[in-house]
């Protein structure tokens, strides 16, 4: 669908995430031929002029685009306006200036401004799409919300203004392809659909290991904590993705639908058991790729005493007649012993007096640092005895000639489209925080348990797994 009249308005134009992430993203689809809205207005208290405003993403376009080309940016300039303001309806209706037809809102602004924007957007009626064939779009960062009561709140703020079909929730690891892959390889090819349940499948274990520590993060990353960044936002949608039933076509609803289902049958961790079903590290002084760096305690701005946790894992298990038994860990750290993120799905074992005990299959989408999936297979030693040996099937996911988009590029694009399939809803969010609200209680008076940097996390970790399983080394397999 062709945009080319919509108005791309982005509130906190002068902010970090719009230097380093959402204009690169658009400066790229521009050159690519992809970016089909109309007019860009940048929105910041800031009191600058358009062209200090020009030259402020120029400077910034040249840090973060390695094939940045003036002629493209003298191209793309001539459609960006600018207007300084706060978030009071009436400084926001001189947006009215520029947005007179379709428009997308992108909130690239503090989580703590969000409810207050969604508001003062609504009150000076910038809300309202133009005609009844016509869209107004609220784009939402993450996090959506702090934990399960102040995810109601910002949902009720923005409900009497904005419907859920307006809303973007933006979680950018959807708009990865090998995650958007999952859902393709399990739908599509036909000898997955008759083992993807309890009877064939042993586990599943998702995991996004880092080596990188605050980068500069720290004033919310310390108040965050691992578990709300990238637990219950990122890999809890990566686990609806495994654990969903077939959709029935490829319709947002649709898929949201079933997600929402997934999340609702999870089994709720009581507040007594929390130890049983999760598990919160620390990192202390280590080395990490040959390089000593200090523990968390010791990085600038970080209290002595910050009980926030740098290592989370879950343990989930799905209460339905697909997933019954099946446990589904969850996990994430920085200052780990390398970088390194996949979903990995074990069958079940073969009996043991035929070959040997523990001989299982493992089918991995790795996300990083390559995009691939591999798939654990076994067979015979050549020799004269029998003996086996594991077979790694690997198909890297993307080939060198084929144009290589960012998350952030494709969701802006189904931003563009109006698709909301990667956009998790309003029920899906709400869910996450139910599952994740009594751990966060937990850990609130609980110190982390101290793991060293470079390593493979806590040892208390080990105590989630289930029976003789353990977790996967960081690292492919070789």
């Amino acid at each position: 669908m062709n945009q080319t009249g919509s108005t791309f308005v982005i509130l906190g134009a002068t902010g970090d995430l719009t230097r380093r992430l959402l204009f690169p993203a658009i400066y790229r689809l521009f050159v690519q031929g992809e970016w089909n809205a109309g007019q860009i207005v940048g929105y910041a208290m800031e009191n600058w002029d358009r062209n200090r405003f020009l030259q402020h993403l120029e400077t910034n376009l040249k840090t973060f685009v390695a094939d940045f080309d003036p002629e493209q940016w003298a191209k793309l300039q001539t459609r960006i306006a600018y207007q300084s303001g706060d978030l009071t309806a009436k400084s926001l209706s001189a947006l009215k200036t520029y947005v007179t037809q379709d428009a997308i809102f992108y909130l690239g602004l503090p989580p703590q401004l969000f409810a207050e924007a969604a508001q003062g957007l609504g009150q000076a009626g910038l809300h309202q799409p133009p005609s009844s064939t016509g869209f107004r779009r609220l784009v939402i960062e993450k996090p959506f919300g702090w934990d399960l009561a102040s995810a109601k709140q910002l949902g009720s703020a923005l409900a009497p203004w904005w419907a859920e079909s307006q809303v973007f929730r933006i979680d950018h690891f959807l708009g990865k392809d090998t995650v958007q892959n999952v859902l393709v390889f399990r739908f599509i090819n036909r000898l997955l659909a008759s083992i993807w349940d309890s009877q064939h499948i042993a586990q599943v274990q998702i995991t996004y290991a880092e080596t990188l520590g605050l980068e500069g993060r720290w004033q919310y990353y310390d108040k965050a904590g691992a578990l709300r960044d990238m637990l219950q936002n990122h890999l809890m949608q990566l686990f609806t993705l495994v654990a969903m039933e077939p959709p029935s076509e490829w319709d947002a609803d649709i898929l949201h639908n079933h997600k929402a289902e997934v999340l609702r049958a999870v089994r709720s961790i009581p507040l007594d058991q929390v130890a049983d079903f999760a598990v919160a590290g620390q990192y202390t002084a280590g080395k990490v790729n040959s390089q000593a760096v200090p523990g968390y305690r010791q990085e600038d701005g970080i209290r002595a005493d910050s009980m926030t946790e740098t290592y989370a894992a879950l343990k989930l298990y799905v209460d339905n007649w697909r997933w019954h038994g099946v446990p589904f860990y969850l996990r994430s750290g920085k200052r780990m012993a390398a970088d390194y993120a996949e979903i990995a799905v074990q069958l079940k074992s073969v009996p043991a007096k035929l070959f040997g005990a523990g001989l299982s299959n493992w089918l991995v989408f790795r996300m990083k640092p390559e995009e691939a999936i591999d798939l654990v297979m076994w067979a015979k030693k050549p020799g004269m005895d029998v003996d086996t040996e594991q077979l790694i099937l690997t198909a890297p996911y993307k080939k060198s000639q084929e144009s290589d988009y960012s998350a952030y590029e494709q969701l802006l694009l189904d931003v563009l489209r109006g698709d909301q399939s990667a956009f998790p809803r309003f029920d899906e969010v709400e869910e996450a925080w139910r599952i994740v609200d009594p751990v966060l209680q937990t850990w609130a008076n609980q110190k982390p348990e101290e793991y060293p940097a470079g390593s493979e996390g806590p040892a208390g970790q080990n105590r989630l797994m289930d029976g003789a399983f353990t977790w996967r080394p960081l690292k492919a397999f070789s």
